[in-house]
């Protein structure tokens, strides 16, 4: 029987936006007993949030996050804000008895995140991750050979997310350049992403040594505006700023599992959009994928024939592989949304089973500790345990 799971979203911004995209699509193409409803969105604002609730499709609004957690018809929090809220609004969500749905990375720091994990526990509600990049479906596909032996034992992880998002100077300071706010730059907006894929395909961490940069001291404040703030529309002021956080942090690896890693993540790298690129070389083969070309696996096997050994791409857009069989056509590919629909349509999924959906809290967590282990390693100058 179908169910109705009423969703409360905290933040309007351009990651909320994909959120609420996932939430109206998901029904469309998967089947689910839970049905996910779009019954309240929350921002500081009234003028700008009122105008979110109206353009999106929400049912009602609220300006208190405090307000919307307590709310008696409100089932899924769900939290796309910066980061240094992240813990405040989940161990209120969590004391109300709602399930939760988190950004990344899942708190300001390690303390953060470990408390956040003990409230949903404790609570015993379910819990997820924003970590979209496991539910691409060539991702999916590259868990599928690792796990079926393809690749024999890992030997290393590569990774690397680059993007230009804050490579021009005159770009203004929004909240992910501030400390406060963010907790960290690149490291943690990025290297999240790569850390939970290493962790999702290779294994645990162990060792991890880290440098780091804020090439960019200082930028414009932001233009005090009545428009519809987000990150991607926000505008320049005369006054400057600094900078707190790292543009750049690259470190390298040991896994418990003795696969080495090499990691680099940085927002200024004019001319790369959304590259995030990881390869994998084990015993038996190895893979890369490029998120720029997300609808394609690059796979090599020592079990192919002499003289017809190399590279071949896989096409992950067929009804056989990973999530491709709900969507609209054979041979069909799919964009960066698509994932977070996934996401959506995991977390329906185990409310039916009534199981927590994965990548969970726990992944949080342990992302949280490499990012700090990266952290430490870089002021102390020194091998830490990740």
């Amino acid at each position: 029987m179908a169910q109705e799971v009423n969703i409360g979203l905290v933040g309007y911004g351009s990651t909320a936006k994909v959120h609420i995209n996932a939430y109206r699509k998901m029904s469309m193409f998967f089947d689910t007993e839970s049905i996910p409803v779009l019954k309240a969105i929350c921002g500081r604002t009234k003028k700008a949030v009122a105008r979110a609730a109206k353009k999106f499709g929400w049912e009602t609004y609220e300006t208190s996050w405090e307000k919307l957690v307590q709310r008696k018809d409100i089932d899924l929090v769900d939290i796309a804000t910066p980061n240094s809220t992240h813990k405040d609004i989940a161990l209120a969500a969590a004391t109300e008895g709602k399930d939760i749905i988190c950004e990344k990375p899942l708190a300001m720091n390690l303390e953060e995140a470990e408390e956040m994990l003990r409230a949903v526990k404790d609570a015993d509600v379910k819990h997820m991750m924003c970590f979209n990049y496991r539910k691409v479906p060539a991702i999916a596909l590259a868990k599928r050979l690792i796990n079926d032996g393809k690749l024999g034992r890992i030997y290393q992880f590569r990774g690397m997310y680059l993007c230009s998002y804050l490579a021009d100077p005159n770009l203004p300071l929004v909240w992910r350049c501030k400390k406060e706010l963010a907790g960290s730059g690149a490291h943690g907006d990025l290297n999240s992403h790569i850390i939970d894929l290493a962790r999702y395909l290779v294994g645990e961490f162990d060792q991890v040594v880290g440098m780091q940069e804020t090439f960019i001291k200082e930028r414009p404040k932001l233009r005090a505006t009545e428009k519809l703030i987000t990150e991607l529309t926000a505008e320049s002021g005369k006054e400057m700023g600094e900078v707190t956080v790292d543009d750049a942090t690259h470190f390298l690896a040991k896994f418990a599992n003795g696969a080495l890693g090499s990691f680099e993540s940085t927002w200024m790298a004019p001319g790369r959009k959304d590259y995030l690129f990881i390869e994998i070389n084990g015993s038996k083969g190895s893979l890369f994928f490029n998120l720029e070309d997300m609808n394609e696996l690059w796979f090599y096997s020592s079990d192919d024939p002499e003289g017809t050994k190399g590279f071949r791409k896989i096409l992950v857009t067929e009804s056989t592989h990973p999530y491709m069989n709900a969507w609209q056509h054979a041979d069909g590919i799919i964009g960066y949304e698509h994932a977070f629909i996934h996401l959506v349509y995991d977390f329906m999924k185990a409310i039916d089973k009534g199981e927590n959906p994965s990548p969970s809290f726990i992944d949080g967590v342990e992302c949280q500790r490499v990012l700090q282990a990266v952290e430490k390693s870089i002021q102390e100058g020194r091998w830490i345990a990740g």
